[in-house]
């Protein structure tokens, strides 16, 4: 058995493709009119309760159960990005957690959470540039130690 990919049920398939393209780079792969695979590994699918035979009713918005996520090396660029985007919804502020990675959650046009955080990579080599040790590094973004030595080549 082979895992081939997440499927999101969305409402209408050209306003997540606009979405997902504008605000995180990603472009279809295949489109297959209300089934579109995007470059990223991630599907969308309007109609789900059609293709399912689920009631329609039982296709839920914001159920706050699952997330898509996203790295970025430039998360400041994507923080500009997103602010020029007022019409999206943030889920909370700007976060930083004890592993030194700034994230942010913000929904979608059909109310999944999407995270975007700084690339825990780009965290590694920047600490290392400051001077730190690849051990002081592993301490604080509290990653295994062969982490961050692969980060260093």
């Amino acid at each position: 058995m082979t895992f081939c990919a997440p499927l999101i049920a969305v409402k209408d398939v050209e306003v997540s493709k606009k979405f997902y393209g504008e605000l995180f780079g990603q472009k279809v792969a295949m489109d297959h009119g209300l089934n579109v695979v995007m470059d990223g590994g991630f599907s969308l699918q309007q109609d789900y309760a059609w293709l399912t035979g689920l009631p329609a009713d039982s296709i839920l918005e914001r159920p706050h159960n699952m997330e898509l996520y996203f790295e970025t090396d430039d998360f400041d660029g994507f923080l500009a990005l997103l602010k020029a985007h007022p019409e999206v919804e943030w889920v909370h502020e700007v976060k930083t957690y004890d592993w030194k990675q700034r994230v942010i959650r913000i929904y979608d046009p059909d109310k999944h959470i999407i995270e975007v955080g700084e690339s825990m990579v780009y965290l590694a080599k920047k600490f290392l540039a400051e001077g730190n040790t690849p051990e002081q590094v592993a301490e604080m973004i509290q990653h295994p130690i062969g982490f961050v030595r692969m980060c260093m080549q």
